[in-house]
């Protein structure tokens, strides 16, 4: 009989767990906006008004409609008051809602006051960085240098520089420290967002928006312009013509015979270079016209 009663006892405890949990996890992945899913939404200390997260209250704070002057963003560390989705009940942040008792969020900092269902993204808080970030705390490390977290596959590799990631994307201009897009590293150590760099590569541009360095091989590219160098002569007059060159790649200074398609620096071999003084310019878009 005692065996029987608690045998019972642990069912009907097991009975209770699971419904506290499916009551925790009632509306899971369907509430939210384009940015997050989350069963929460957000008072803004800025301006007192209720968003579904901080980047829909930026959006809507930085239109063009909006006076300049009323612009801004949400300081995410400030925000103090959240809502439940389901209930409506206005509350202190933290995970479960006082009122109803749901999980606003499967992932849940209390440091940023953040709120995500969608735990497949593998968030985690970076202490040094401030903020989280996704992709699995074990796959990055923080580098000190750059103040930014990159992939552990380029903690022997990358060229540091510092404050990497705090400034806009050189070609949307998005603040990159914070994006939500994909962010790659480039050669040089600049940082980018990868589908810019995608758009770039489709209008055949291979250097980096910031320094000018190539961020790809280019040998290849270079090996048809010297076919194309040898294949076109240059005029009598210009045969023995010299210019100074400047290399985007090893940042050599280099005294080379004019040519109109393109100058090779004699320290690194790269076509990458600008002609800094001595005779008329030459066409630096034929490295673009190689590479199509």
């Amino acid at each position: 009989m005692e065996s029987g009663s608690e045998t019972q006892m642990d069912l009907n405890n097991n009975t209770s767990h699971q419904n506290d949990h499916s009551i925790m996890e009632t509306g899971s992945g369907n509430f939210g906006c384009a940015h997050y899913r989350r069963r929460c939404k957000i008072r803004a200390p800025c301006c007192d008004e209720i968003f579904d997260c901080r980047h829909c209250h930026n959006e809507s704070k930085n239109t063009l409609e909006v006076d300049p002057l009323d612009r801004h963003d949400v300081p995410r560390h400030d925000v103090k008051r959240v809502i439940c989705s389901l209930c409506n009940t206005e509350q202190d942040v933290q995970q479960h809602c006082i009122q109803c008792g749901i999980c606003m969020g499967n992932y849940f900092c209390s440091k940023c006051n953040f709120f995500d269902d969608d735990v497949s993204k593998k968030q985690y808080h970076c202490d040094e960085c401030g903020i989280c970030r996704t992709g699995g705390e074990q796959n990055f490390f923080h580098c000190n240098k750059c103040e930014c977290c990159y992939s552990k596959l380029l903690k022997d590799s990358h060229n540091c520089v510092e404050k990497a990631m705090h400034h806009n994307c050189p070609v949307c201009f998005e603040f990159l420290f914070d994006t939500r897009a994909d962010i790659t590293v480039l050669l040089c150590g600049h940082t980018i967002h990868l589908e810019c760099v995608k758009e770039m590569e489709r209008h055949c541009q291979y250097s980096c928006p910031v320094c000018s360095k190539s961020y790809r091989d280019m040998s290849r590219v270079w090996e048809k312009l010297d076919q194309e160098i040898a294949a076109t002569p240059m005029p009598q007059m210009y045969q023995n013509k010299m210019v100074w060159i400047l290399c985007n790649d090893c940042g050599q200074t280099s005294e080379v015979n004019f040519h109109i398609v393109a100058h090779k620096c004699l320290k690194c071999n790269s076509y990458n270079t600008r002609q800094t003084q001595g005779g008329p310019a030459s066409c630096s878009s034929r490295i673009t016209d190689m590479v199509r």
